[in-house]
């Protein structure tokens, strides 16, 4: 049992940190303190600690509400890595399992339990409580209680119970994802309106973003894994069950370790996918939004969209399961006027009353917008958050290669009144046809050869007209009928822009192929320490495999990095390095200096 203590002492002693970060300790004294807290923190900040400290230094039992089994399995094998007495309940264990850590969680032998908030809902359960000394409740994806989320989950909305059955007991509400109206709807459902509210930035500088209109999708993500994340972990997110299987089974083909994951494979598959993806450095995972919510995978280096995600909230989740552990990561997207599409036809056809569709359109708005934007991603980004970056950050497409503008008045002009003079029945493609000239029967029957727009636009090509029609449509001055299956009609906005009174300025698409960014972690200085890199990771993956866990959950890459450049030669070095507490000292410190050692004699001859 670990005797409590000052909140840092434990930071340095059990998880290998000197000191917090941000807010950290300001929300771990609200909490020791017996305050409740609303935690808005972005991924990788160190919201676990927030909870797991507290619970550390009160008495008691921390109980922790954790939406996925992966999260809690994750979360629980780190902690016991340091020593911590931690269990989970959930439908994954066995009932003679169920009532072991019941018993030592009536006995108070537990100082952390994670559960799911349906079993926490059951009367067996929260009998079991009311008879054990609870030191706090941390809510995690606390963004699960919002209706108008993403990652709605309606056990979420029974949790108020809590304060109710236990009002003395401080509870802890986390997300990395909530705008005003979400931080809003937190704390109402939760009952948290004296709660201390603490909301970090949203700024994952870690991560570069990088949005490129659809050519040869495939073919764009093959070129982007290959030069920039050969032999790494990453996730591909793709919009429909059926896609996720194909490019699963293409990657593969082409030598990449890829597998797919979405509600529609049987319940075996899913385990055994998520389970390599876990274990393994060099898995992609091709996946539907039901993978991702649960993993705590710390070295996720790139997190890839083939399709539009249908807001920013969804965006930013997704994309901040790449680079947990604060080394480079890149968040990569593909899209086209067929996401636009799909994406309003899927809010326009769903059964949400009209307020909802309201909302759901005003959020893809603000996602096509970050796509279109000439400016600095992070900065468009952060500020739909209510968070604002001085600066451009220097670390997305734009920025590292600010995008081409053009005059797009006359071509939009011409675009606009094709649409107009064609009847406003038709799709792009069609459209693209008159403007270019193509000699084409259909044309013909309907004596559209014979407007004044047929043939008027062939001085560009069929992508840059692609490109022109998708950008009139993000910036609203055209707009789609799906009842006429996406024919294009014109809006009011259009006006200004046909008679000449205002200009636009449209962005071009990129040319240019990819350029390699240096990565840290991969990109050392010397190829010794590339080599020594691979030792070290093959070493962390033999002891993962002995003890059934992720590689992860021995060190962090963060860790590793940190040997390869400080190749430390004692325990005391050990010690110093990020993420190695006693525990892991004891376990581990001997066994990596005579790896380093050893590789030092062999290639340095010392």
């Amino acid at each position: 049992m670990l005797e409590s203590q000052e909140p840092l002492v434990l930071l340095e002693k059990v998880f290998g940190f000197q000191k917090f970060r941000g807010q950290q300790a300001a929300v771990i004294d609200a909490i020791v303190a017996g305050k409740d807290a609303l935690v808005l923190m972005p991924t990788g900040g160190g919201k676990s600690l927030c909870y797991q400290i507290p619970a550390l230094v009160r008495r008691g039992v921390g109980i922790v509400i954790s939406p996925l089994i992966a999260l809690m399995q994750d979360q629980v094998n780190a902690l016991q890595q340091n020593g911590i007495r931690a269990a989970f309940l959930n439908s994954s264990l066995m009932p003679d399992e169920i009532r072991e850590i019941e018993t030592d969680l009536a006995n108070n032998a537990l100082d952390l339990v994670y559960i799911a908030p349906e079993r926490l809902m059951t009367e067996r359960s929260l009998h079991l409580l009311n008879g054990c000394e609870i030191a706090l409740f941390a809510i995690d994806e606390a963004h699960c209680v919002s209706q108008w989320g993403h990652d709605f989950r309606q056990d979420y909305m029974q949790l108020s119970v809590l304060h109710q059955r236990f009002p003395e007991i401080p509870r802890v509400a986390l997300t990395a994802t909530a705008d005003d109206a979400t931080r809003g709807e937190i704390i109402s459902r939760l009952g948290l309106e004296n709660a201390e509210k603490f909301v970090s930035g949203f700024d994952r500088p870690n991560i570069y973003y990088q949005i490129t209109p659809k050519k040869k999708a495939k073919d764009q993500l093959l070129s982007f894994i290959r030069s920039k994340h050969a032999d790494e972990a990453g996730i591909v997110y793709c919009l429909s069950r059926k896609k996720v299987d194909t490019l699963a089974d293409w990657l593969q083909v082409r030598g990449i370790s890829a597998l797919p994951y979405h509600a529609g494979l049987d319940g075996e598959t899913r385990r055994r996918h998520q389970h390599r993806f876990l274990m393994e450095d060099a898995v992609v995972i091709v996946a539907t939004i039901a993978f991702g919510m649960g993993i705590d995978k710390s070295n996720v280096r790139f997190v890839a969209h083939m399709d539009l995600p249908k807001s920013l909230e969804a965006y930013y989740q997704e994309t901040g399961r790449a680079g947990r552990d604060g080394l480079p990561a890149d968040a990569w997207m593909v899209y086209g006027i067929q996401d636009v599409i799909t994406l309003r036809q899927m809010v326009d056809g769903s059964e949400a009353d009209e307020s909802r569709k309201r909302i759901e359109r005003h959020k893809l708005e603000a996602m096509l917008g970050l796509c279109e934007i000439i400016d600095c991603r992070r900065k468009a980004l952060l500020r739909y958050f209510g968070d604002q970056l001085p600066d451009s950050c220097g670390a997305c497409d734009n920025c590292v290669e600010p995008a081409e503008t053009w005059d797009g008045t006359e071509a939009a002009q011409m675009a606009l009144s094709c649409v107009y003079r064609t009847g406003q029945r038709f799709g792009v493609n069609y459209l693209i046809d008159v403007l270019v000239g193509k000699d084409d029967t259909r044309i013909r029957q309907y004596r559209h050869d014979k407007q004044s727009t047929f043939g008027i636009g062939h001085d560009l090509s069929t992508t840059q007209w692609r490109s022109l029609f998708r950008q009139l449509i993000v910036q609203g001055y055209m707009d789609i009928d799906f009842e006429r299956f996406g024919a294009l009609r014109l809006t009011q906005a259009s006006r200004p822009v046909l008679r000449g009174e205002i200009r636009l300025r449209l962005r071009k698409d990129p040319r240019r192929a990819e350029k390699k960014r240096v990565r840290e972690h991969s990109s050392f200085s010397e190829p010794l320490d590339r080599k020594l890199w691979e030792v070290l990771r093959a070493h962390r993956r033999k002891l993962a495999d002995q003890q059934g866990v992720p590689p992860y959950v021995i060190f962090h890459d963060t860790t590793l990095v940190e040997m390869v450049d400080y190749k430390p030669q004692t325990r005391d070095d050990m010690h110093t390095l990020s993420g190695v507490g006693e525990r892991k000292l004891e376990k581990y410190a001997d066994a990596f200096i005579g790896v380093i050692k050893d590789f030092m004699l062999e290639n340095m001859e010392i």
